[in-house]
């Protein structure tokens, strides 16, 4: 069966930005607000996920204001002190609309636009909880589609104190998709550095 068809039997999906992390990096700043090629870089990620989902969601515990300026709804970390990814991917299974939730980090403009559908066809081929996009031998946990009721599951694994989200995801059915045809979509931008290479013409 195609990706398209698969998806089609597929419940709807809510879609988040990860835009919650402290930016250590790059200096502290508030890395989805950092300008590239004269527009924010979370600007360049919600331009691409949105038309492959069903919702979409910002998580930001900064800056809210501005990250509404892009015309979604914003929903902060509900555990405290930056916990990481995995936080932003708790925030959004309780704010989410829909059964499934997929989420793409703030500092990866080039996403490629068939990550959903892609997820979500292994997903549901697997009957798998949680798929990971995975380009060649290394895994992206913070690409990933993920069912709304593990949510317990990840309360639990934060409330115990654990951040990790590979550890998290290998207590789950999890499917590894391979992305190797688009190895270069998953490049990020962490550093002052990195974002100025990056800021020219692709």
């Amino acid at each position: 069966m195609a990706h398209a068809d698969l998806l089609m039997t597929c419940p709807p999906i809510t879609g988040v930005v990860l835009a919650g992390g402290q930016g250590r990096r790059m200096g502290g700043v508030d890395k989805g607000l950092q300008e590239l090629q004269g527009r924010p870089m979370s600007a360049w990620v919600v331009e691409r996920l949105a038309p492959q989902v069903d919702e979409l969601l910002i998580n930001a515990n900064r800056n809210a204001e501005r990250y509404t300026e892009f015309g979604y709804r914003v929903v902060a970390d509900k555990i405290p002190d930056f916990a990481g990814p995995l936080a932003g991917l708790h925030a959004a299974l309780s704010a989410a609309s829909h059964p499934w939730v997929a989420t793409a980090p703030c500092d990866s403009p080039f996403l490629p636009s068939d990550l959903v559908s892609r997820l979500a066809a292994a997903m549901r081929t697997a009957d798998a909880d949680l798929a990971v996009a995975r380009t060649f031998d290394q895994p992206h946990p913070v690409f990933c589609l993920c069912k709304r009721d593990v949510l317990p599951h990840l309360t639990a694994y934060l409330q115990s104190g654990e951040r990790k989200f590979d550890r998290w995801y290998a207590t789950l059915k999890t499917v590894e998709v391979p992305f190797d045809d688009a190895a270069s979509a998953f490049e990020n931008i962490n550093t002052r550095e990195e974002l100025q290479r990056f800021d020219a013409p692709r």
